[in-house]
């Protein structure tokens, strides 16, 4: 019989559920679906030490990583952040970053694995908690984005390292645009390691819970990992990306995002649209694009651009992880251009959806102003990343 602790409280409700189905598995459920599980920081932080305890006991093989509602994790509270910034509380929204982004580069060097299952709603943050895990099961109701360009931001939560590293051009495409994806197609492009129908994961987890309880208990973490895989094999389906789906525009995207700047990739999609006669889903996806690049804040589509190529150059996600915390210091400091906090006020606290950027154009953000974002910040500022080794619970709470 599994047993459920609900240790986790934020008002005297849990917001994370952890679930034992065997001394061997443990089960996390985001459990805010109220808020869409946006994640807070003191629900990264549980998660840190959750994580954190099981890399260290013997006993547990794999993590299971869920949610309760129809989001698996819309993202990080941005509306919270912002609500701190015009309080003038800085050091609040830095701590969530800085615990956050200490959270993804743990999540991707831990040895035990992790299952996600990715059932509704995967943005910016919440897409961070399950990417860098070992296995991403998508379903037909995943929904999978990175829009922070549209709110002054930009892609982060080490999305400069697997966005640079997708198929051609198409992580600039999904860090500029911030289109959402399913889960064929999040299959296809390896952002999703399975996809298993929402009807079947109820199961899946009971074949996971089966298995592992019967495997020796000597095994490695490589034994474990494959024994997981080819359970998760087993309940996979190799569903194919839809018709209107860009991903079959794939040398289009790459003719067009490979361009140098992101004024250049615009004009790029606005020539390519205007050869087209018919409507057609090439016309459609080409023209959601450029409305979306139109939308965004110019000064987070040149940072954006610059964080995902400069990702390809990096060696790992911890550099990229490093590199990230220094642009979203800079973005939240508003030292350039207040675009985070206007996106935050038009889009998530008046709601009116008319930010007024500025810069307002992209021809106005210099290569000057967006070369401050990527500059280092005083040596005690800098998000310095611990050894796996050395991380403990005392090292997380002073984050």
């Amino acid at each position: 019989m599994a047993s459920f602790s609900s240790d986790y409280h934020d008002n005297g409700n849990p917001e994370i559920l952890v679930q034992e189905n065997n001394p061997f598995i443990r089960t996390l459920t985001l459990h805010k679906p109220q808020k869409l599980n946006v994640l807070s920081t003191l629900m990264i932080l549980q998660l840190f030490e959750l994580f954190l305890n099981y890399e260290h006991d013997a006993f547990v093989k794999l993590v299971i990583l869920k949610s309760s509602g129809k989001a698996f994790s819309a993202g990080g509270d941005i509306a919270n952040i912002a609500h701190h910034l015009y309080n003038g509380n800085l050091r609040h929204a830095l701590k969530l970053y800085k615990t956050a982004y200490t959270l993804m580069y743990f999540l991707a060097i831990k040895t035990k694995p992790q299952v996600s299952f990715l059932n509704g709603i995967t943005m910016g943050m919440g897409a961070g908690v399950s990417i860098h895990g070992s296995f991403r099961v998508a379903t037909e109701k995943t929904v999978f984005a990175m829009p922070e360009t549209a709110i002054g931001s930009f892609p982060d939560i080490g999305s400069s390292y697997y966005l640079s590293r997708l198929l051609g051009f198409f992580g600039e495409y999904l860090g500029l645009t911030g289109a959402r994806l399913d889960g064929p197609e999040m299959l296809a492009l390896g952002l999703a390691t399975h996809f298993v129908p929402s009807s079947k994961l109820a199961l899946l987890e009971e074949a996971l819970a089966r298995k592992l309880d019967s495997s020796s208990t000597n095994t490695s973490s490589a034994d474990d990992c494959a024994i997981i895989s080819a359970i998760l094999d087993e309940y996979s389906e190799q569903p194919a990306p839809k018709m209107k789906s860009a991903y079959h525009y794939m040398d289009v995207i790459d003719k067009c995002f490979s361009q140098s700047t992101v004024e250049e990739i615009l004009s790029s999609l606005e020539k390519e649209l205007a050869t087209i006669i018919n409507i057609t889903d090439h016309h459609e996806w080409l023209l959601s694009a450029i409305q979306s690049l139109r939308q965004a804040s110019p000064t987070s589509l040149k940072i954006a651009l610059r964080s995902i190529r400069g990702g390809r150059r990096l060696q790992g996600v911890g550099e990229c992880i490093v590199r990230e915390y220094r642009i979203i210091y800079h973005v939240l400091c508003g030292e350039i251009s207040n675009d985070f906090m206007e996106g935050c006020r038009a889009i998530l606290l008046d709601k009116d959806k008319n930010p007024k950027w500025k810069p307002s154009r992209l021809e106005l953000v210099t290569d000057q102003m967006v070369g401050h974002y990527f500059s280092r910040l005083h040596d005690d500022e800098e998000l310095k990343l611990p050894q796996r080794s050395k991380l403990s619970a005392t090292a997380i709470s002073k984050l």
